[in-house]
């Protein structure tokens, strides 16, 4: 890995049809920042994650993982490799409860995904290491909640613990608070800083005050193009931002 990066993407292009949705995107990420994609809607922010997590395949372009050429790589192998993406990958089964759910990612992990028929007492040495993961995400008070009962914020929450079950070096969170109040805002916003404490995060997200909140570094795209990155404060002070992300226009 150069320069620390740990995730790095070279020429990254994505057409449809003749539309261009993802357009030469040269994207660096470094190991232990939060690194934000922002964006307006259409910008392609969606499409270059289904990139990096190899649910499409690029027209050109490289995806590098650690220094490891992944572009040609199925989303599982991806995923083993320690690039896990949640809300995708992560199962969360509605009518098991938060401890169950948590167990059976940890069970995937260790390549013996989804083996129900397994005794109880089989099945419960996972249940340390899944009690510290749902502690970690602030459900502890939670774990015999079946998981269709839980209130949103708090299922955003599980998912994401499910997620740290593979054990991911790198997380990717699409839209990690989307839909959410005030308070399950915040609260989200303080478990992806916890998580980040131990890994690298790369999100995709609409809430400025997150971004500026978590973000080490922000990358903007707008037509499938990088138009900025940097900082939050140089970010916020670019022109062509404030008019492609904001609608503002030029003084």
């Amino acid at each position: 890995m150069r320069n620390g990066i740990i995730l790095e993407t070279e020429d990254l292009t994505k057409e449809f049809a003749g539309f261009v949705a993802v357009s030469s995107v040269n994207l660096q990420v470094r190991r232990g920042t939060i690194h934000a994609l922002i964006g307006p809607n259409g910008a392609g922010k969606t499409t270059c994650f289904n990139l990096l997590t190899k649910f499409l395949q690029p027209t050109r372009g490289r995806i590098l993982f650690k220094g490891k050429d992944i572009t040609s790589m199925a989303p599982a192998d991806v995923a083993r490799l320690g690039l896990v993406r949640s809300f995708q990958i992560s199962a969360v089964f509605p009518h098991m409860s938060v401890l169950e759910n948590v167990r059976i990612a940890l069970q995937r992990a260790r390549g013996a995904s989804f083996d129900f028929w397994r005794s109880t007492a089989s099945l419960e040495r996972f249940n340390p290491r899944a009690l510290e993961l749902i502690a970690d995400v602030g459900l502890a008070s939670f774990a015999d909640w079946i998981a269709v009962e839980l209130p949103y914020g708090r299922k955003r929450a599980l998912e994401i613990a499910t997620t740290l079950a593979l054990d991911p070096e790198v997380l990717l969170l699409d839209e990690p608070t989307a839909g959410m109040g005030h308070e399950d805002i915040n609260r989200i916003a303080q478990l992806i800083r916890r998580v980040a404490a131990h890994r690298t995060v790369l999100m995709v997200e609409h809430n400025l005050s997150v971004v500026a909140d978590l973000s080490d570094r922000i990358t903007v795209l707008t037509r499938g193009r990088v138009l900025a990155e940097g900082d939050y404060e140089s970010i916020a002070r670019n022109a062509e931002v404030r008019e492609a992300y904001l609608g503002v226009g030029h003084a």
